[in-house]
């Protein structure tokens, strides 16, 4: 029974296989640093991980102490976690759950029988495809007209890896089309956390048909506590509840969501932050000489001709990028975590 239970899970959740070619491994997303120390065995420590978006300054886990790990978590607790997500993200009336991961998340979207036609928005991340096998490939430009033929779209906003926004009331025009054909709007917010008017919940009732993703570990920088929401109407997010269980994140989880969501000081500082450092290496990309085709508080993309020589040069540096295979003229960047990381990086791109 265990291992026909384990075979139809493995075969409705695909795993990740790396993109061929000669930086494949870290081509499918950021963080793999275990691949890097393989590929680059000469580099200087400790690496600096520049591939993954994920805010460097982490809110200080050390001020919820201890969570108690022994007992299953509570229910009161979890519902404490959802309601202080729901207000930092403007979610008012709509219902939202817990994820442990936006990741799963998106994985588990095609359970959720969304219409058809699906779609996706590109360039986008390559988690998308896989999380609507199938979706057509739409560019941006045809959202409206996409929108009138009904079905599921699914989008990042912010964008990644070019940061592109789209504001909150074109998004919610084009639900509203959809809805008007049976359709569902699917945003996938990740990033939305870098500023406060980019999340399309705010303007949302409780009867729009639309799904939105929020991942915590991004601008939070914790990305190892596994922690997601999924929010918006009704019927999807009490299916995904349903799928996930009494329990689907861990204690862990809810006492560090819950603080960070109410800790409005570290929010508002860590955003100015973040725009700092933003500004700090487009000067760096500036001054190598470095192109800023599409950008976000947490990352930058780079267009350049030398991009896989690039990618090359700052491995062996010891400083890991995020390449395309797709697009191998873009480099996409993360932000250094202090001003040691930012001299490190500019020395790397000064040896271009």
């Amino acid at each position: 029974m265990y291992r026909a239970v384990a075979l139809r899970i493995d075969a409705a959740m695909p795993k990740d296989q790396p993109a061929a070619g000669p930086n494949g491994t870290f081509t499918f997303h950021g963080g793999r640093q275990d691949a890097a120390r393989r590929r680059f065995a000469a580099a200087p420590q400790p690496w600096l991980d520049l591939s993954t978006g994920i805010n460097p300054v982490a809110w200080p886990i050390e001020r919820i102490g201890a969570p108690d790990n022994g007992p299953l978590p509570l229910r009161e607790a979890l519902d404490g976690l959802c309601q202080a997500a729901a207000r930092h993200f403007g979610t008012g009336r709509q219902a939202i759950v817990a994820l442990p991961g936006s990741e799963i998340g998106l994985r588990l979207l095609r359970h959720l029988d969304l219409p058809r036609p699906w779609r996706i928005v590109v360039p986008t991340y390559r988690t998308h495809a896989d999380a609507l096998p199938g979706a057509e490939p739409i560019e941006v430009a045809l959202l409206a007209a996409e929108a009138e033929r009904g079905g599921t779209i699914l989008l990042a906003n912010p964008n990644n890896p070019d940061g592109r926004v789209l504001p909150p009331a074109m998004l919610v025009g084009i639900a509203h089309r959809l809805a008007a054909r049976g359709g569902m709007l699917v945003i996938d917010e990740a990033f939305a956390d870098v500023a406060p008017d980019i999340g399309v919940s705010p303007s949302l009732t409780a009867d729009d048909r639309v799904i939105v993703m929020r991942s915590f570990g991004k601008f939070f920088g914790l990305a190892g506590v596994r922690l997601g929401f999924l929010s918006g109407a009704a019927t999807p997010v009490a299916a995904m509840a349903a799928m996930l269980g009494d329990w689907p994140v861990s204690a862990q989880a809810i006492a560090c969501g819950t603080a960070a969501y109410g800790d409005p000081d570290w929010i508002d500082t860590t955003r100015r932050r973040l725009a700092a450092d933003a500004a700090t290496i487009d000067r760096l990309l500036h001054d190598a000489g470095l192109s800023v085709s599409g950008d976000c508080p947490l990352f930058r993309l780079v267009e350049c001709d030398d991009a896989a020589a690039l990618f090359e040069r700052l491995g062996r540096a010891g400083i890991l990028s995020r390449p395309f295979d797709d697009r191998p003229d873009w480099l996409r960047l993360g932000l250094p975590g202090d001003a040691a990381g930012f001299e490190r990086l500019a020395r790397a791109l000064r040896h271009r």
